[in-house]
C-alpha cells in the first residue's frame, strides 16, 4: 500500500467515527482536516467533494462491516450455523462499536433526503438484508428450516430485530436488550423451523 493510500485509509476510518458520532452530513472536510490533522486542499485532494467524502466513508464503513460480520459467518456450515453466525457477529458489532452504528444513523439521516448518499445507503441496507435470504435460502435447502419458510420475511424480521437492539442498548440503555434480542433471535429461528 503506498504511502497516499495508507493516510487515505486512515483518515477514512477516522472520518467513519466523526460522522458516527456527527452524522454524515456532519461531516465535512473542514471538520475532518482538523479531526486527522491535515490541511483542508490536501484533504480535499483526496475527496473532492462532501459528497465523495460521505460516499467513501459509507464504501469504508461496509467493507468493515463486511470483514467483521459477513465474511466470517459465510465460513461456517451452510444453513442455521451461518445464520447463528452472522447474527452473534452483527450483534458483537453493534454492542461493541464505539461510537455508534454510522448505518444506522446515517438511514436515520438521509431517509427522506434524495441524492447518491441516499441512494447508496438503500442499496447497502438492501445488499444485507439479501445476503440474509441467501443464507435462509441455503438453511431450507440444508433441511435446517421448514421447506415452506419466508426468506424475505425472515430478513426483514431479524433487520427489525436487530434495530430494536441498537436502540435498547445505546439509545435507552436497557440492561435486558441483548437478553431479549437473543430470544427474539430464537423465536425466529423456531418458527422458521415449523
Amino acid at each position: 500500500m503506498s504511502k497516499g493510500e495508507a493516510t487515505r485509509q486512515a483518515v477514512l476510518g477516522q472520518a467513519v467515527e466523526v460522522a458516527s458520532r456527527l452524522g454524515l452530513s456532519g461531516l465535512t472536510i473542514g471538520t475532518l482536516a482538523s479531526q486527522v490533522d491535515l490541511s483542508k486542499s490536501g484533504l480535499f485532494a483526496h475527496f473532492k467533494s462532501k459528497e465523495q467524502l460521505q460516499l467513501q466513508v459509507l464504501a469504508y464503513a461496509r467493507e468493515s462491516f463486511t470483514d467483521q460480520v459477513v465474511r466470517p459467518a459465510l465460513q461456517a456450515r451452510r444453513g442455521e450455523p451461518r445464520l447463528r453466525e452472522l447474527f452473534e457477529r452483527w450483534l458483537a458489532t453493534s454492542r461493541d462499536s464505539a461510537p455508534g452504528c454510522l448505518f444506522v444513523s446515517a438511514a436515520t439521516e438521509f431517509d427522506d433526503q434524495p441524492g447518491p448518499v441516499r441512494d447508496q445507503l438503500v442499496r447497502d441496507h438492501k445488499d444485507l438484508q439479501d445476503a440474509i435470504v441467501q443464507m435462509f435460502r441455503a438453511g431450507i435447502g440444508e433441511g435446517d428450516l421448514a421447506a415452506d419458510a419466508d426468506p424475505e420475511q425472515f430478513a426483514h424480521d431479524l433487520y427489525g430485530v436487530m434495530l430494536g437492539f441498537f436502540h435498547g442498548y445505546r439509545l435507552i440503555g436497557d440492561h435486558e436488550a441483548e437478553r431479549r434480542t437473543r430470544r427474539a433471535f430464537e423465536n425466529l429461528l423456531r418458527n422458521a423451523k415449523s
